[in-house]
């Protein structure tokens, strides 16, 4: 396998990782104001992912970084065409990241209901805009000869990227309410498991149109396997949070996203971004990509750095793996 080939792997696992992590991440911050009842609750939902949250990000950033050096050309077009989406997940992560460490700084209920008000909206936001994002780069933009994006912002708000969107959106929270479901004792836990039915069954109808859309538009035989698996372990991701076997639905749930956006990225390859004016000009792996010499030696700085790097964020999952409810909740002190 040739490395530019290698290294759209690698991008795609990337991503695949920073969804599925920060899927639930996206998930609790949404369920803070639709799950939680009262202060205490919405303390114990935030510290299901508070040791964690931020290691999740650093998925997004090594796919960033490794899509500006292994496809520069995609990295600028998709940059400079998808500008305002992305700058504002950009600050919707800087508030977010400010919310959860600012939230307890000060006693006062006004200051933390902004707090919170805060770490509601920029979870769902973004958790929306990835899916308008993806479901634009599958579909195609306006990509001139020159490979620079030539359409609008109102270009990106297309039915295809909207129901992406949606489909984040709902996928996200109902895999954050699965994992809150897993990671929490009490009355809390038998309410997210019901909230995760309610999102699980509006998720599977929309990510069914969404993934049989993507397969007529362009997939193939291994993008209709992948289809299947998605569409199945999400329906078994249900089957288990109704039994109560929280650690199943999780993992299947989990799955659901895996399987889901592996479906995006084999119905986009060889692309990485198709032009919707002229097949010719669309960005390609090889067109895209940087000169052999770069993708090798950043080939071998990954072989040695990114097992390193995994090994300590699932220790760090480990260490947190215990379940906690509003027993485990002390009263603030300032």
């Amino acid at each position: 396998m040739e490395l530019h080939n290698v290294w759209f792997v690698l991008i795609a696992f990337l991503w695949i990782g920073y969804f599925f992590l920060e899927g639930f991440d996206f998930g609790i911050g949404i369920l803070t104001r639709l799950l939680a009842r009262d202060r205490t609750e919405k303390r114990v939902l935030i510290n299901t992912i508070g040791p964690v949250w931020d290691g999740n990000e650093v998925w997004l950033i090594t796919a960033g970084g490794a899509t500006f050096a292994a496809f520069p050309e995609w990295y600028a077009t998709l940059f400079s065409g998808f500008y305002l989406p992305l700058l504002i997940i950009l600050v919707c992560l800087i508030i977010r990241g400010v919310a959860f460490e600012y939230r307890a700084k000060r006693p006062e209920e006004r200051w933390q209901r902004t707090w919170e008000t805060a770490i509601f909206w920029t979870s769902l936001i973004p958790a929306f805009l990835w899916g308008v994002a993806f479901g634009n780069i599958v579909h195609g933009v306006k990509i001139d000869s020159e490979f620079e994006y030539v359409g609008n912002v109102w270009d990106l708000l297309n039915p295809y990227a909207l129901l992406g969107g949606l489909v984040t959106l709902t996928l996200f929270t109902f895999h954050g309410a699965v994992f809150a479901a897993l990671k929490t004792v009490g009355d809390i836990r038998g309410r997210a498991r019901q909230m995760a039915l309610r999102v699980g069954l509006v998720a599977a109808v929309l990510a069914l149109v969404f993934l049989l859309w993507t397969q007529v538009d362009g997939g193939d035989g291994k993008s209709l396997v992948a289809l299947v698996v998605a569409v199945a372990a999400l329906v078994a991701a249900l089957v288990a949070n109704q039994a109560g076997r929280e650690g199943w639905s999780f993992t299947l749930s989990g799955l659901t996203i895996v399987a889901a956006v592996t479906m995006l990225f084999l119905t986009l390859f060889p692309n990485v971004m198709p032009s919707t004016l002229d097949a010719d000009w669309s960005l390609t792996v090889t067109n895209a990509s940087s000169s052999p010499y770069t993708l090798k030696i950043m080939t071998w700085l990954t072989v040695i750095a990114a097992p390193v790097i995994m090994l300590y964020q699932g220790w760090t999952y480990w260490v947190f793996r215990k379940r906690i409810g509003t027993q485990h909740i002390a009263d603030p002190v300032h």
